[in-house]
């Protein structure tokens, strides 16, 4: 019998918590978050991380787990997370992976592949580049020379630009290309289901999540964080809604011009995640108008795997 996955994937604000909620009641299972922020904790509100009565509803892994400042990465992801997925079969349940970090997605189902070797001095000039000139200068460089992996990374993951520009000097050769040559061959079969809204109305509903997590205590939470002695310059802070709140609370700019950051981070981002996903013929989307249509596609999903 095959080791079935179902994976849960799609921009921010399109709906997957809820719909892999109903999946994880409805077939007795546990969830898996592929989400790269919600692994820490204190990082509530921004993250839009399940809430406390959500996680009753199902066993979730990778939430709440870290500290801001505690470091970790896809590649401890990957093993981590499928060492979890062979547990979740072995209780005879089909774990559900739900997330919208297109990286971490990938560790799961392909697999990712990182032996290129490193070169102390060409990165140590990066960073001192970073230092000086910023994130965007970096990312400006890797667009340059390796448009392909720029184009799944985000300026401020300047780790991830750096580790690009680095395997380009040394093998001439974009990450992306490495990752696909050196798929990860695997005893599971991955079922990939995508939400697919039209991007107008997504666009409204990053709007109205942004209203309500500043309504919710976005504000408050960031600035806890930052008495708890938090370095505003962690990597986990480095996060659309905690940069601009930071940034606020550093007088740099009022709160409406945060909020309004927020919602054009949000939406920039939420293309970034579509424009991975769109490259997988694997996944199979779900058109959505509305989020009372998530049953619906849950009822969808479900009749595969009775």
């Amino acid at each position: 019998m095959e080791k079935r996955v179902i994976v849960i994937l799609g921009p921010t604000c399109s709906g997957k918590t809820s719909l892999s909620l109903l999946l994880a009641k409805s077939l007795n299972s546990e969830v898996i978050s592929a989400d790269s922020r919600q692994i820490y904790k204190v990082l509530s509100i921004g993250t839009a991380k399940p809430t406390e009565l959500e996680l009753k509803i199902a066993k979730h892994h990778f939430v709440d787990l870290l500290n801001p400042d505690e470091d970790y990465n896809v590649s401890r992801f990957e093993i981590e997370a499928l060492k979890i997925i062979d547990e979740i079969h072995k209780l005879n349940k089909i774990p559900i992976v739900v997330g919208g970090s297109g990286l971490y997605i990938k560790a799961i189902v392909e697999g990712l592949w990182n032996d290129v070797d490193t070169d102390s001095a060409f990165r140590q000039k990066l960073m001192e580049e970073k230092e000086e000139f910023g994130n965007q200068f970096l990312y400006d460089k890797l667009v340059k020379v390796d448009s392909k992996s720029a184009e799944t990374m985000l300026p401020q993951n300047y780790k991830r630009v750096i580790r690009a520009l680095e395997v380009f000097h040394l093998t001439g050769k974009s990450l992306v290309d490495f990752h696909q040559e050196h798929k990860r061959k695997s005893d599971y079969v991955f079922y990939q289901f995508g939400l697919d809204w039209k991007r107008e109305v997504l666009y409204n509903n990053i709007d109205k999540r942004v209203d309500e997590m500043i309504q919710d205590g976005l504000v408050d939470e960031v600035k806890s964080i930052l008495e708890m002695g938090y370095s505003p310059e962690l990597n986990s802070l480095n996060t659309v809604g905690y940069k601009e709140i930071i940034s606020y609370l550093n007088g740099e700019y009022d709160i409406e011009r945060a909020i309004e950051l927020i919602k054009r981070n949000t939406r920039r981002f939420a293309k970034r995640q579509l424009t991975w996903f769109r490259k997988d013929e694997n996944i199979k989307w779900f058109a959505i108008n509305d989020k009372n249509e998530i049953p619906l596609i849950a009822d969808a999903i479900i009749g595969n795997f009775r």
